[in-house]
């Protein structure tokens, strides 16, 4: 993995509990880490299901290896909220390819 192919600036959101003004907890997504990322793939699926005709946008992203990084987070690039769907380790514990989905 070569540093200069990583031209994308992409923040990881990891979801946390805060308080209301009136003391009631609310859970809401903060910024965990800022990293530099290579887009790979831009893709979108068009799909028949539940919800209807859908058509959902598909990035996979290489970042170096970040150990804490699960499916539970989400990513921010360009303004847009993705859920990561699926980590591949690159190497031993080189880098990482990381597939997401774009929320809403």
């Amino acid at each position: 993995m070569r540093a200069g192919n990583l031209d994308r600036l992409i923040e990881i959101q990891r979801r946390t509990t805060g308080l209301k003004l009136n003391g009631t907890p609310i859970e809401t997504w903060a910024t965990f880490a800022t990293m530099r990322a290579q887009l790979l793939k831009n893709a979108t699926d068009d799909r028949e299901d539940a919800r209807g005709h859908t058509t959902d946008a598909v990035l996979t992203f290489r970042m170096y290896y970040f150990a804490s990084l699960s499916l539970n987070d989400r990513l921010l690039y360009e303004g847009q909220q993705y859920d990561v769907k699926q980590i591949t380790e690159i190497g031993r514990r080189v880098g990482m390819d990381v597939t997401c989905e774009r929320v809403g």
